[in-house]
């Protein structure tokens, strides 16, 4: 399966690989449309593709699709969401200068929260032989494979992960399979650019 740098979208039209790198921040707003095993070979076929200190490649891919195990591990998410932000609503939504979050990024993923199951298919990213490790360094090959995953299929959910890795409770058992971090994906669609800083506010460039 080659790779192609012209994509097409969900709506036909030619999509750049730029373009679609310009558009990949956190999506909490996920369409619940199915989405065929082709597309999703493809995104996982690309995720392979990415980086690994030695070429060593230990990673692995969950891809959940049962509905049952979906509702059942939604659940946890939810009392994760409500412990870690849903109890300070009314003020994040008030604007209080000291709140994790905004408002807008608040309804997002308070949206997430609530509708996480309905995502057609999650995708687990997995690190092998990392149970035991000590070493600070032994989870940053993979996270090349993400950004390519998220990049052919450009959506990610972004904070799904974050919510789950902090459970407290281990979801394989549900899952049959994997870890904790968990990346529900939607189909390459055409999406509006990211909202960033001026790349000039953040990078240093040294002539020669």
């Amino acid at each position: 399966m080659s790779p192609s740098p012209i994509e097409e979208s969900a709506d036909g039209q030619p999509l750049s690989a730029l373009e679609a790198l310009h558009s990949t921040p956190s999506r909490r707003y996920l369409a619940p449309d199915p989405i065929p095993d082709d597309v999703l070979w493809a995104v996982l076929d690309a995720a392979i593709r990415g980086p690994s200190g030695g070429n060593r490649q230990q990673w692995g891919w969950v891809v959940v699709t049962s509905q049952e195990v979906k509702d059942r591990v939604a659940i946890w998410y939810r009392e994760n969401w409500e412990a870690a932000y849903g109890q300070y609503r009314e003020r994040i939504l008030a604007g209080d200068a000291d709140s994790p979050m905004s408002p807008r990024g608040f309804l997002g993923a308070e949206h997430l929260a609530h509708h996480l199951e309905e995502a057609p298919v999650w995708v687990f990213p997995v690190l092998r032989h990392a149970a035991d490790t000590k070493s600070p360094r032994v989870g940053s090959s993979i996270y090349g494979a993400i950004q390519q995953l998220c990049g052919r299929s450009q959506a990610a959910a972004g904070r799904g992960g974050r919510a789950l890795g902090s459970l407290g409770r281990d979801p394989r058992p549900a899952l049959g399979n994997g870890g904790p971090q968990a990346t529900p994906s939607t189909p390459a669609s055409r999406w509006n650019p990211a909202s960033r800083s001026a790349s000039g506010s953040a990078i240093s460039w040294t002539a020669t």
